[in-house]
């Protein structure tokens, strides 16, 4: 859930609220309506996959739930979301801002590789705090059981 929430939250705020970039925003300036449309269609691929990560996280989540096997703790739960959150954002930013150039974290930046670099450090940050959570609510239950 937090690898897909992470999406929508890249997606919703950096693509449509900001407007930072787009999908393949380096790779195809949206200077022109086909590019801004075909930099638009990309968008929505990328929501879909950002859909259905986050819909099969939600499934996988019920039916644990509903198998009453395993104890629920918000720390755990607070946790998994920041770290799949930060995963999701290490990932994008090493493959699409660093490998592949697909977009820039601010296109429209005199210096672009500081937005990316400090992108990946936030995305750190999402990692460290949600392993760490995650780590406090594992010792929360073992205490509790």
């Amino acid at each position: 859930i937090g690898i897909g929430m992470g999406g929508f939250i890249d997606g919703i705020l950096l693509h449509q609220i900001l407007q930072w970039h787009q999908m393949i925003s380096a790779k195809l300036p949206p200077d022109t309506l086909l590019n801004k449309e075909t930099n638009m269609f990309w968008d929505g691929i990328f929501h879909s996959f950002t859909w259905l990560t986050t819909a099969l996280g939600i499934y996988l989540l019920w039916k644990v739930a509903r198998e009453r096997k395993s104890v629920l703790s918000n720390r755990i739960f607070a946790g998994s979301l920041l770290f799949g959150f930060g995963l999701f954002n290490v990932v994008e930013g090493i493959i699409g801002h660093h490998i592949l150039v697909l977009h820039n974290v601010r296109e429209i930046s005199t210096n672009q590789s500081a937005w990316n670099f400090g992108f990946l450090g936030i995305s750190l940050l999402l990692l460290a705090f949600g392993w760490m959570l995650v780590h406090k609510g594992r010792k929360d239950v073992r205490r509790k059981h």
